[in-house]
């Protein structure tokens, strides 16, 4: 039996599309996670909160290093 080893090759605004249905995924769990740090920060102490606020920086940076990756990449 013989595979189809053909590999789809997208558009570039298939390409773009996709791209940002990712990005938007990184940049919601960020803004989450920062959002449930600062209630935590809030309503509790400033060690429960503070990983959360971490997590969520670290996610955000995450994000920026993509975008600045994938615009260095259209150039």
């Amino acid at each position: 039996m013989k595979k189809n080893n053909k590999k789809r090759i997208l558009t570039h605004g298939e390409e773009f599309e996709v791209m940002k249905l990712v990005l938007d995924k990184f940049l919601w769990l960020g803004t989450i996670l920062l959002l449930i740090g600062v209630y935590f920060t809030i309503a509790k102490s400033f060690d429960s909160g503070f990983w959360f606020i971490l997590s969520g920086s670290v996610v955000m940076l995450v994000f920026a290093w993509i975008l600045f990756r994938e615009f260095e990449k259209m150039r």
